[in-house]
């Protein structure tokens, strides 16, 4: 099935008088409609340039992509402009012009782009009520707050009726309460205006709590990709159990310098309950049952996908045939497992 966004084989490579850098090397992937859609790494990793060239603000040295079957490569400079009038994007630092008031930044493109004036006026009116910020109409960015200013942003970017939202580290600046107010507010664009977004973050956190499919970017590589809870139950690369186990930055948890000496050698294993199997009491029936205690080095709930998840990270017996046996114990009963050895530090 052929979605909203196609990349295929996306190289990108930054020309210097030092060296030539690639930024990105082959990614191919396909983005649906409707969807809401992360693309995370960590800092350096390559996704910025890759957003960038979604809208073809950065032309790839090779490959193509493709809005609704239309090639972006191919177009004249007259057609990519109509059709990134298809393609809004938001920010980490917001871009409002502060010299103008909230209704002013929203009406600011539209009169631009030739619409008359009250009728822009009317457009970002019922925009701010979408976003909730219809008592802030005549006050200045400067008076606002981080998350009021980025619901400013959104509204300016909703103002032409976009098929697609590019959101670029758009709540990198925000306190995790009101990153978790404006990740609502997309959901409900989403939803209620079937608009595809396409998250770009560092933050797992984000990933998890609202998008529905993952592409995790590596040294300008895509390491893996897939549905979000797919990943967070079974990540296979080493670039994909750093952002999960340890969170990506401003989740990342450590163990203490004497928890880690007593790790060493140990199998450690990494668990995740799914609906059925957060009934029972896994852990203990097990314990029971082989008889021989079992060490919990973390136990935590995430949201993934808007469900709740329980994730456990759990030290085993040095028996070899008994993790064996424990593993497949695990496995018969609906939890995803995995080995976390060097993970847990």
């Amino acid at each position: 099935m052929t979605g909203m966004i196609e990349v295929r084989n996306l190289c990108k490579t930054f020309v210097t008088s030092e060296a030539n850098v690639e930024a990105l090397h082959d990614i191919s992937l396909s983005i649906q409609a409707g969807d809401i859609y992360g693309i995370i790494g960590m800092s350096g990793a390559g996704k910025s340039t890759l957003v960038r060239c979604l809208n073809f603000l950065e032309r790839p040295t090779s490959g193509t992509v493709e809005i609704e079957g239309s090639d972006l490569g191919m177009l004249s400079e007259a057609q990519l402009r109509e059709k990134r009038r298809e393609i809004a994007m938001i920010f980490q630092h917001f871009n409002l012009l502060m010299q103008k008031n909230v209704i002013d930044n929203i009406c600011f493109p539209l009169v631009i782009g030739g619409m008359k004036k009250r009728d822009a006026r009317n457009r970002a009116e019922e925009l701010l009520e979408i976003v909730g910020l219809t008592e802030k109409a005549k006050a200045y960015p400067a008076q606002l707050s981080g998350g009021q200013k980025q619901r400013v942003a959104i509204a300016r970017a909703l103002a032409a009726n976009p098929k697609i939202l590019l959101c670029d580290e758009a709540t990198s600046a925000l306190d995790p309460r009101t990153t978790q107010s404006i990740l609502q507010l997309l959901k409900e664009i989403n939803r209620e205006y079937g608009i595809t977004i396409v998250i770009i973050t560092h933050e797992m956190s984000v990933v998890r709590e609202i998008c529905s499919h993952v592409a995790i970017i590596g040294e300008g590589h895509l390491v893996e990709q897939g549905r979000v809870f797919d990943i967070f139950s079974h990540p296979k690369t080493a670039e994909a159990k750093e952002l999960i186990l340890k969170g990506g930055g401003t989740e990342r948890r450590t163990l203490e310098g004497h928890q880690k000496e007593l790790m060493k050698g140990k199998c450690c294993i990494r668990i995740v309950f799914s609906v059925n199997s957060s009934f029972e009491p896994v852990i203990a029936n097990m314990v029971l049952k082989f008889g021989q205690p079992i060490n919990i080095l973390k136990a935590d709930t995430k949201n993934v996908e808007g469900i709740a998840r329980g994730e456990m990270i759990l030290s085993l017996p040095d028996d070899r045939d008994m993790q064996e046996d424990m593993k497949t114990y695990l496995t018969e009963r609906g939890l995803a497992v995995e080995e976390v050895n060097g993970y847990v530090d």
